[in-house]
This record gives structure tokens, sequence and C-alpha cells, in this order.
């Protein structure tokens, strides 16, 4: 296959969805997530932090709600 894809453009789109334990957030991050032990966290193609939820189906709702295609990182 010899066709040209424009992968910048297509990973502009993509964020990706990753756990986070509470215990690894720094201290004034963790008193304002209460008793919960796990977040989600969801980034750019770039590493950039975008955004940090409480569970991870919030995270692909807000991801899809931004036009954005989630997927989780192992």
């Amino acid at each position: 296959m010899d066709s040209k894809f424009d992968f910048e453009k297509f990973g502009q789109e993509i964020v990706y969805v990753k756990p986070i334990l509470a215990t690894d957030l720094p201290d004034e991050m963790r008193e304002k997530v209460g008793d919960l032990e796990e977040l989600f966290s969801v980034h750019n193609t770039k590493g950039e932090q975008l955004a940090l939820v409480a569970d991870r189906k919030l995270a692909f709702h807000l991801a899809r709600e931004n036009n954005m295609r989630p997927v989780t990182v192992h």
C-alpha cells in the first residue's frame, strides 16, 4: 500500500485515558478527591493532562463531548 496518511491530523483528535491512584496525587489535590482511591486522567497526544475525573466512563464521555477519540492507556 502506497497511500500517504496525515497522522498529525489524526493524532490531534485522540486522547489517552489512564487510571491514577489518589495516593499519587499532590497533597492539595488528594484533599479534594475525598474517598476516591482511583481517578482517571485524560491526556493529549503530547502527554499534557487535559482533565482529571472521578471515573473511566466520565473520562470517555468528556472526551467524546469535545470531539475527541478516547483510548485507554495500559
